[in-house]
């Protein structure tokens, strides 16, 4: 029980001094109450101003990253569009001159072909000199 008494003490002696400090507060206060809600009135101003000006800064200085990030971003597919149509040449020109090696490989193999017909056909066929016979 006798922690609930000075538990009641304490916050009797707590409230009493919050009482004895507003008074002093209010006796030694510089300015009158409306002065007092005044000021703090323009400074609530002043501050919700401040935030504005601060949001339109932060704004303005997003939408600049905004515009260089596109300003990069174009950049960049404008190089991949290049590599891409480099490789993209180089890829063609390989292939031209793949074409152009088969179709070369095709006629010589053609050739050496027609060529071992001929020599076949012209060993093969019955000579004309006539044998001995026996």
């Amino acid at each position: 029980m006798s922690e609930d008494s000075s538990n009641g003490q304490g916050v009797a002696w707590f409230l009493a001094g919050l009482g004895v400090g507003a008074l002093i507060g209010l006796l030694y206060a510089p300015k009158s109450g409306r002065e007092t809600r005044e000021d703090l009135a323009q400074s609530a101003r002043e501050g919700s101003e401040y935030l504005r000006t601060r949001g339109r800064q932060a704004a303005e200085r997003a939408g600049q990253m905004v515009d260089k990030g596109k300003e990069q971003v174009n950049q960049y597919v404008g190089r991949g569009r290049e590599v891409v149509d480099r490789g993209r040449a180089q890829w063609e020109d390989f292939v031209e001159r793949g074409k152009n090696l088969v179709n070369d490989q095709t006629t010589r193999v053609g050739a050496a072909v027609d060529a071992g017909r001929e020599a076949y056909k012209a060993n093969a066929t019955p000579s004309t000199t006539s044998e001995p016979t026996a």
